[in-house]
């Protein structure tokens, strides 16, 4: 089904255009942060840290699915973050024979450090924004994300194994 009318092709073409800008910029920044912790932590480890403090601890299958992502990427993508310290596998407090991811001490430290220096450049970067369009900004682009979400979720198109969503 086609939702575009003929006047909405010029506009819809721009933004599919700078949605393909950002992403390339994107990640070819990793939009990385500021400073020495500047693309220091990969996409994939820190939407699994994030996500680990936001929610808590939680087994493979669980975080997986709450990122929409496969278990057999959540366990390739965690191995790392144990690893080097900044996820720790411990028995679920219920069935012992559970594995339970959750952040360390050390994953948290590194974690608020990521942020910081993310928060500096997203400050950076919309230092002559107006606070309202900031927001406005923000909530665009969350409604974006949580429809592509939503049609991942659908089947509308499939998601990808290595992308760790939201």
């Amino acid at each position: 089904m086609d939702m575009t009318t003929v006047g909405d092709t010029g506009l819809l073409e721009a933004l599919q255009h700078e949605v393909a800008v950002f992403a390339r910029r994107a990640e070819q920044t990793r939009l990385g942060g500021v400073g020495q912790v500047r693309n220091s932590m990969d996409r994939a480890a820190y939407l699994l840290l994030n996500r680990l403090d936001k929610e808590g601890p939680m087994g493979v299958k669980a975080l997986a699915a709450s990122m929409g992502i496969d278990s057999s990427t959540v366990t390739r993508q965690v191995a790392p973050l144990v690893d080097t310290g900044l996820v720790k596998r411990t028995s679920h407090p219920e069935d012992g024979r559970a594995v339970v991811l959750q952040l360390s001490p050390r994953g948290q430290s590194r974690l608020d450090e990521v942020r910081t220096s993310r928060r500096q450049l997203m400050a950076e970067l919309t230092h002559d924004w107006a606070p309202e369009e900031r927001e406005v900004f923000c909530a665009l682009l969350t409604r974006f994300n949580g429809a592509l979400s939503a049609r991942q979720a659908t089947g509308g198109m499939p998601a990808p194994e290595s992308d760790p969503a939201s």
